[in-house]
């Protein structure tokens, strides 16, 4: 008999734990999941009763304004509010840039910038792809011959890169992918995952929807129907990764008012917008979401990268209640990432091969 989970209801699995493996201590954590009521009342109810007020709260111009209600009510002068706020959400304030004093709303707090080159150390080994967020990952894959097939699952591929996209659609469409899902709490800026060229830059417009793994159950490919930002970068050039072609997706969510483009070289200085021709160095701060939840996706090309053994076997615990595994009847489990740590490792090209091989 197969050990399988059983595909649950989705009205349940939004009552079930969410839970995920901390990667350093390997331990599994329960998540709580942020205005999970509202959320999940919004996608089974609203939804289902009320399709017209549904489409307009996933809307851009309502998602706007409840983001201004919720991050930018001011704390205060005393900083013992910011103090609060950031200890009930596990905001750890030493690594920040900045002083607690500049901290004057929410928003200030979840756009922070930290020590990212003290705090969140990098493997410098050329090869070598980083996590672009902190963030909690799931691994997948678009062959259906792989352990870690979950196609149709998150996104459609053709749609996510958009209709008109033919050349990356063949890029990718047996290709592997990362998730990469940040929380209203978590450090929102994205750095590079590779370093190399980008070679395309642009936008596709979409909904709001949330990034919650109710929601994400309930609504089939969530993540190409929201509006998102895509980036392709070639690392198989002098100082790249060699990792071939790699897709950074960043995607909007509830509450997500934009994504600033703001490539950085060194710290956080004179950031640059993205544009055809421009370098990115690994582990770079690349982008802001303007705060709440958030995701990124990497498409990466088939064969080229070689995930850590430690985010595949997490992915397959079954001591972990995952609302994911709950409703693909099949492991799903995340794993809690830093930005900058290690994901995966650069695979030569089939053609690279057969030139080291004659």
């Amino acid at each position: 008999m197969s050990n399988m989970p059983a595909i649950m209801n989705p009205k349940l699995i939004s009552s079930s734990l969410h839970q995920y493996i901390d990667r350093e201590t390997a331990s599994v954590q329960s998540e709580q999941l942020y205005g999970d009521r509202v959320v999940n009342y919004l996608y089974s109810a609203v939804r289902e009763k009320a399709p017209t007020l549904f489409k307009a709260l996933t809307s851009s111009s309502i998602s706007y304004l409840v983001g201004l209600w919720n991050y930018d009510v001011t704390f205060g002068p005393a900083s013992s509010g910011v103090s609060s706020f950031c200890r009930k959400l596990g905001i750890n304030l030493s690594e920040c840039v900045d002083s607690l004093a500049t901290f004057d709303s929410p928003r200030k707090v979840f756009e922070r910038k930290i020590r990212y080159w003290e705090r969140r150390p990098m493997d410098s080994a050329a090869s070598i792809l980083v996590s672009p967020a902190d963030s909690k990952v799931l691994l997948g894959s678009l062959q259906t011959s792989s352990q870690l097939f979950l196609k149709g699952k998150f996104f459609d591929v053709y749609e996510l890169l958009g209709q008109e996209k033919a050349l990356w659609h063949q890029t990718f469409q047996d290709g592997d992918f990362a998730i990469f899902r940040l929380t209203p709490d978590e450090y929102h800026y994205n750095h590079s995952p590779v370093s190399g060229v980008v070679v395309d830059y642009y936008e596709v417009d979409g909904t709001y929807h949330s990034c919650n793994p109710g929601p994400i159950i309930s609504v089939v490919t969530p993540y190409s129907k929201n509006k998102r930002v895509v980036t392709v970068i070639d690392t198989d050039v002098p100082g790249g990764t060699q990792a071939g072609l790699v897709t950074m997706i960043e995607i909007v969510a509830l509450m997500i008012g934009a994504i600033d483009q703001c490539y950085s070289e060194h710290f956080y200085d004179n950031p640059q917008k993205m544009e055809k021709g421009l370098f990115v160095k690994k582990g770079q701060p690349k982008s802001l979401y303007r705060p709440g939840s958030s995701t990124n996706v990497l498409l990466l090309q088939r064969g080229r990268v070689d995930f850590c053994q430690d985010l595949r076997l997490n992915q397959r615990r079954r001591d972990a209640i995952s609302r994911y595994s709950l409703g693909f009847g099949r492991p799903a489990v995340e794993t809690a990432v830093k930005v900058r740590s290690t994901i995966g490792q650069a695979l030569p090209s089939m053609r690279d091969m057969e030139t080291h091989v004659s």
